[in-house]
């Protein structure tokens, strides 16, 4: 592995977002987003019943907008979950697009009512 390339992945792993240099020195910027829901779960009364409403939601998700995502909350709590959602792209603004949709799918399911939700946008430049 050449030291650039070292650098560049190290500068990634550091932070939510990196700049990385391509061939004839071009900045590329790569931005990150992260949206946490905090859901409230209809008819539910164990774990397994909140695994059988969490679970295609999150696959959804991927399936949909090729994001990341996972439940990130409690995992005792019967009737809420958290799930979160993060996302990658060259512009700001891809990022922003994709994390409104995410958030959109999720208030338009109807077993579930989002109750809140937190985002975060990264770039190099923070």
């Amino acid at each position: 592995m050449t030291r650039s390339l070292q650098e560049s992945l190290s500068a990634f792993l550091q932070g939510p977002a990196a700049s990385l240099r391509v061939a004839g020195g071009r900045r590329v910027l790569i931005f990150t987003g992260t949206l946490t829901a905090d859901l409230l779960l209809g008819d539910v009364h164990s774990l397994k019943e909140k695994r059988a409403v969490v679970k295609p939601i999150v696959a959804e998700l991927r399936r949909r907008f090729t994001v990341a995502a996972a439940e990130v909350g409690d995992p005792d709590l019967h009737r809420r979950a958290q799930v979160g959602v993060a996302a990658v792209a060259g512009q700001a603004g891809q990022v922003t697009d994709v994390l409104d949709a995410c958030e959109r799918l999720l208030a338009e399911r109807p077993e579930v009512t989002l109750l809140s939700t937190h985002r975060q946008l990264f770039s190099d430049t923070d």
